[in-house]
């Protein structure tokens, strides 16, 4: 199966002077834990990540202060709609990381997760039973 199956299309994508409160409530009321970051200034597209807000709060920091372009990942690994399944997992498992934006070219195309490995993964696994 390729990623462009199991991915979630609809990306949650916050900007870089969001607060961390502001991108925590958006990832909380969309039921997803990363909200991709997209930065008009500049060329990249960055992951917000709920581990970077937990690091945050662990560190006693202002959510209400804080923007997410000081806590996000820049670097990221992208993942193209052609890989398999199995690639991005090997990729999250190399990296040790939970989410992958997934490019189509230039373009934020979906964000996988392990949870939608998971949720493929089994789904497979019980037609493989039946």
């Amino acid at each position: 199966m390729q990623v462009r199956e199991a991915m979630s299309s609809e990306v949650l994508v916050v900007g870089p002077e969001h607060t961390l409160r502001q991108a925590a409530r958006m990832m909380s009321a969309r039921g997803v834990g990363s909200a991709v970051v997209i930065d008009p200034d500049s060329e990249g597209v960055g992951i917000m990540t709920e581990r970077d807000v937990l690091r945050a709060i662990g560190a006693d920091l202002d959510c209400d202060v804080e923007r997410t372009a000081a806590h996000l990942t820049w670097d990221v690994v992208y993942a193209g709609p052609e890989w398999t399944v199995e690639e991005a997992a090997a990729a999250m498992a190399r990296g040790g990381f939970r989410h992958l934006v997934v490019l189509d070219g230039r373009e934020v195309a979906g964000v996988i997760s392990v949870r939608d490995i998971m949720r493929v993964w089994a789904a497979s696994r019980m037609v493989e039973t039946t």
